[in-house]
């Protein structure tokens, strides 16, 4: 309703019509606020509505937005791992019924024909996990690691690659937390690499191509550039900016240049004959007669340090004649020159590798770095992958391919004049193999300490382990006893059983060299080589039920005629472990009748039924961090709801009563606008 001024006494039309605007103006604009909250449900439509609960239901919305995109991760993060529970539950079935049928076949009688059976339903298995591993989830496949777009798992000959990268893909769950949703190959089915790892120091030397990002420093911290400056006989400093180095090559050059300008603007001579070089891994400097140059860091920085020129303390000083500097640790790199591997003591040849029941020969002499090795012999397609250790001092081989026992990965040589695995530290069996890694980790069984059971005493003669049967016309015997001390590994080895050979040979009246044991020269496996002029062939035989003869691959080993000697067994193959390995065993062996073999396939389908069960425990602990955190963004986003309604949301009864106040206060001042715009002159004189 329009009011006047008190203390106008007297109000012209002009005003009175202002006024009386305003106020129908005003109470339309409330009006019009009231309608709007009716309709929209909301007290705060805009900032000017009431600016501080404008901003803080703008925090609530993002807060709200952000812990809806949460809740669709956790969604999307369950149903994963709900597949990924089931394929685990599937696959350690199918696993626990593989290990059944391997102990049915060595605890009840079975001939060849029902064990050939048997081995077509594991065959069957196999299909079956493989389809389980290449399942697919809402994030892709489940176990693809990284690469979920990519199918992980391969046949490749009847062996099982897993080509997926990386451990899995992580989704975020709020408060700093996150699970993976996706499994990567070591995870999941224990389908684990191995590898032959190198045993070699390749030791690079420096050279003036050596990166400086590929050298550990004085310091062991790296190298980081910047300036240094150099001081002659004590004279003023001058400094050389080394930022934009790149090779030691590029350290020298900047360091001899700016020497040089030294001499030439002072008229001396500051470098010898040798000049700034390299020298068994480190810079090396040749200062002339009569003089001394000392380096320093500028300010703070650690340039100088780092490349091994001064110390901390600034007493490190070059004198007359060639100095090496500290050592700068050169890293081993694929991009290391061969002809800078101070570990090779010869070029490289050839070298010969079996996987998965197939073999390559991999010539390495046009390598001209490791990276080319590394290209050449993954190259060879036998399913391998070499790497450079964590150590940074040598190559490992691994290998990817999940081919059971007989399958295993075996690096050999060609010539026995260039050994050219030894060399590079990757020949799988060497002089210093450990036996206790022989057969897979199953090492190597002896019999020690034997108790006659009539007397009760020791009896040396139980302990023997196996005979040797020379080709000799009187087919000689040779008693080996391994003692513990005797299998640490291949030398010990092939020491006691030419110290006992050579023993028994001159007791029977042979020259002691009539038998030897060696690791062969290119194959790998114990070698025992006869005299010549010996016609047969040797033999080796089992006693006192010992498996030494066995796990050392005598039994199954072969007579080489040519060469009078009999060649072992490689029994240090290296066998990628898991599920796809224990069932190719366990096949092969049913399929060939080996009681010996089920027995230690089912064996090893323990380890991979007890690691399949911890990573659906595992999974089920990351589905139990799902649901809590499910829960937990559940109620904090209704509270924040509640907070947000109470800011936002109108009072529908107070509103409709505003509402209804306004209408009748907008009538009422239309109402006395009316009356007022009539009145005239003669309404007063009346």
């Amino acid at each position: 309703m329009s009011v006047y001024p008190a203390g106008l006494a007297r109000v012209p039309n002009l005003l009175m019509k202002q006024l009386t605007l305003a106020n129908i103006t005003k109470t339309n604009l409330d009006l019009y606020r009231a309608q709007v909250e009716l309709a929209t449900g909301r007290s705060v439509n805009k900032t000017s509505d009431d600016a501080v609960k404008a901003a803080t239901i703008a925090e609530l919305d993002d807060r709200i937005e952000r812990s809806t995109q949460r809740q669709r991760n956790i969604q999307h993060a369950g149903a994963s791992l709900g597949m990924l529970d089931t394929v685990l539950g599937e696959a350690g079935d199918t696993a626990l019924d593989a290990k059944d049928i391997a102990l049915q076949q060595i605890s009840t009688p079975s001939d060849a024909t029902q064990r050939k059976q048997q081995a077509a339903i594991v065959s069957s298995m196999i299909t079956s996990i493989y389809n389980s591993m290449n399942r697919q989830g809402v994030a892709g496949y489940i176990f693809g690691g990284a690469t979920t777009s990519v199918q992980p798992f391969v046949e490749k000959n009847g062996a099982y690659l897993w080509q997926g990268q990386g451990g899995g893909l992580y989704t975020e769950l709020g408060l700093a937390q996150s699970v993976p949703i996706t499994l990567g190959n070591a995870e999941a089915f224990a389908a684990a690499s191995a590898k032959v790892a190198g045993n070699v120091d390749l030791d690079p030397a420096l050279t003036a191509d050596t990166r400086l990002s590929d050298a550990s420093g004085a310091r062991g911290l790296g190298i980081t550039l910047g300036s240094v400056e150099f001081s002659f006989n004590g004279g003023t400093r001058v400094a050389v900016d080394l930022s934009g180095a790149d090779t030691i090559g590029d350290v020298i050059d900047s360091l001899t240049s700016a020497i040089h300008q030294y001499e030439a603007d002072n008229s001396v001579t500051v470098l010898g004959a040798g000049g700034i070089g390299v020298s068994d891994g480190s810079l090396s400097i040749d200062i002339a007669t009569g003089g001394s140059l000392q380096f320093y860091d500028q300010g703070t920085g650690v340039t100088a340090e780092d490349l091994g020129l001064a110390n901390a303390d600034d007493s490190q000083v070059f004198p007359a004649g060639a100095t090496a500097a500290l050592g700068l640790s050169p890293k081993l790199t694929w991009r290391t020159p061969v002809s800078a591997l101070a570990g090779l003591s010869q070029s490289l040849g050839s070298i010969k590798i079996s996987n998965n029941r197939g073999s390559a020969t991999v010539d390495l002499s046009g390598a001209q770095t490791l990276g080319d090795v590394k290209g050449l012999i993954e190259a060879a397609g036998v399913g391998v992958r070499v790497e450079i250790n964590a150590a940074g001092t040598g190559i490992d081989v691994v290998n990817l391919l999940s081919a059971g026992s007989a399958g295993a990965l075996s690096i050999e040589e060609t010539d026995a004049t260039n050994p050219t695995a030894a060399n590079l530290g990757i020949r799988s069996m060497t002089a210093s193999s450990l036996l206790s890694a022989f057969n897979f980790g199953r090492g190597v069984q002896i019999k020690d300490g034997s108790i006659d059971p009539t007397t009760g005493n020791a009896d040396p003669s139980l302990d023997i382990d196996f005979t040797i049967t020379l080709g000799n016309a009187g087919q000689t015997k040779i008693d080996i006893d391994l003692r513990p001390q005797d299998v640490v590994n291949v030398q010990t080895l092939v020491d006691r059983i030419n110290s006992q050979a050579a023993t028994q040979l001159a007791a029977a009246g042979l020259p002691t060299d009539a038998l030897v044991a060696s690791l062969g020269a290119t194959s790998n496996g114990v070698v025992l080589t006869q005299d010549a002029s010996f016609a047969g062939a040797i033999a080796v035989s089992p006693r006192n039920n010992s498996e030494a003869a066995e796990d050392l691959g005598f039994i199954s080993g072969r007579y080489v005629a040519s060469s009078a000697s009999f060649v072992g067994e490689d029994r240090a193959k290296v066998r990628v472990s898991g599920i796809f390995s224990d069932l190719i065993d366990l096949r092969d062996g049913l399929e060939h009748d080996d009681t010996v073999g089920i027995g230690i396939a089912g064996n090893s389908l323990g380890t991979s039924i007890d690691l399949l069960a911890e990573t659906r425990g595992v999974v089920g602990g990351y589905s139990q961090r799902v649901d809590f955190a499910q829960r937990a963004e559940e109620d904090r986003t209704t509270f924040d709801e509640q907070v947000r309604s109470s800011l936002r949301d109108v009072d529908y009864t107070e509103a409709a009563s505003r509402f209804s106040m306004l209408q009748t206060q907008l009538q009422a001042g239309l109402q006395a606008t009316a009356i007022s715009s009539r009145l005239t002159l003669l309404d007063f004189l009346s």
